[in-house]
């Protein structure tokens, strides 16, 4: 979600609510000055909410470094 300064400024309380499930740009002058996101959100679970149809329940960050390093060994 892309919002103005003054937008988030007039109303606080709402998007750092909002930033608990998505990230929130802020832009001042046209221009992207900050962005506002959970820190307790893990990378494996935003990636398995965009690849959910690739991914079963027992994938986790484990199976994902697993497969990166084997993608890496087999590079010649």
């Amino acid at each position: 979600m892309v919002i103005t300064a003054t937008e988030f400024k007039t109303n606080l309380g709402k998007y750092l609510k909002l930033s608990q499930d998505t990230d929130v740009y802020i832009t001042k002058n046209g221009k992207m000055i900050a962005k506002i996101s959970n820190p307790n959100i893990k990378a494996v679970d935003y990636l398995s909410g965009l690849l959910k149809d690739k991914l079963d329940e027992s994938y986790d960050a484990s199976d994902i470094k697993k497969e990166r390093l084997e993608k890496y060994e087999n590079i010649d």
